[in-house]
């Protein structure tokens, strides 16, 4: 006779697949969200590619030199802004609350997100990077530039993803949320070199910018998408990708210690 203590649960691994496909049906679902996320990035290169047709030197065009930090802006997008403020309007709604109260593990939950911004990062990327080819012959990297390309954009995606678990805490509520997230996600493009050339920015700003993690995956993206002779126009002479690592890297940990000491299942209450 079965009781319902000889009911296995489900493993761990099942649970994250299912949480995951849950995430990314939800994503799909919210059209705003989708157009925000997927299409900004996109109209922001078909809109400065067209209007912005000049060359900065060495035969590279601006969209060339753009493709590098409008990626990198989609990846941020994806990232920190999905994230914060996804999860701080379900901490809102209630959603986290009665998912705190399954028997689901916590991480799962985390799983889900992190499979979500992956699959939306490839997607962003693909999108951008077919539009580029097409529209404004961009030069693809080649070579062992693709993996500078991959370990750049996977550390800058889980950088920014684990910044945006933890600034999703500062929201006051979901309806706050992007009022909260957003004028910061732009002001670090405008100073991080993503919408023109990082040496035209003023050197404080550059200095400001170098603290956060966007300038730095913008830096290791322009490194595959242009030639070495524009290395000299980078603050160092050139393209640090050993500090670019460590930098992400640092904020990969910097993120996870702050997601720790500061998410909350549920919203503040007011005293």
């Amino acid at each position: 006779m079965t009781t319902t203590e000889d009911r296995s649960l489900p493993s761990i691994g099942s649970v994250c697949r299912t949480r995951a496909g849950v995430e990314l049906k939800e994503f799909f679902r919210q059209r705003e969200s989708v157009v925000f996320t997927l299409m900004f990035p996109v109209i922001l290169l078909l809109v400065f590619g067209a209007v912005l047709d000049y060359e900065l030197g060495s035969g590279v065009s601006f969209t060339q030199y753009f493709m590098a930090g409008v990626i990198a802006a989609g990846i941020l997008g994806a990232s920190l802004q999905n994230m914060a403020i996804g999860i701080a309007t379900e901490r809102s709604d209630g959603t986290l609350k009665g998912l705190a109260g399954t028997p689901m593990p916590k991480s799962a939950y985390f799983v889900g997100k992190v499979v979500q911004v992956l699959v939306v990062t490839v997607a962003i990327v693909a999108i951008l990077l077919v539009i580029g080819v097409v529209f404004y012959d961009v030069d693809l990297p080649s070579g062992a530039d693709w993996l500078t390309f991959a370990w750049v954009a996977a550390l800058g995606s889980a950088a920014c993803t684990l910044l945006g678990i933890a600034v999703s805490s500062l929201a006051r509520n979901g309806r706050s949320a992007s009022a909260t997230v957003t004028p910061v996600a732009l002001v670090l493009q405008f100073i991080s070199g993503v919408f023109f050339q990082f040496s035209e920015v003023p050197t404080w700003l550059q200095t400001v910018a170098a603290v956060f993690p966007l300038k730095w995956m913008a830096q290791g993206l322009r490194s595959v998408f242009l030639p070495d002779a524009l290395a000299a126009q980078e603050p160092a002479g050139s393209w640090e990708l050993g500090r670019v690592a460590l930098v992400l890297a640092i904020w990969c940990v910097v993120g996870l210690v702050l997601c720790v000491r500061t998410f909350r299942w549920q919203d503040r209450v007011d005293r």
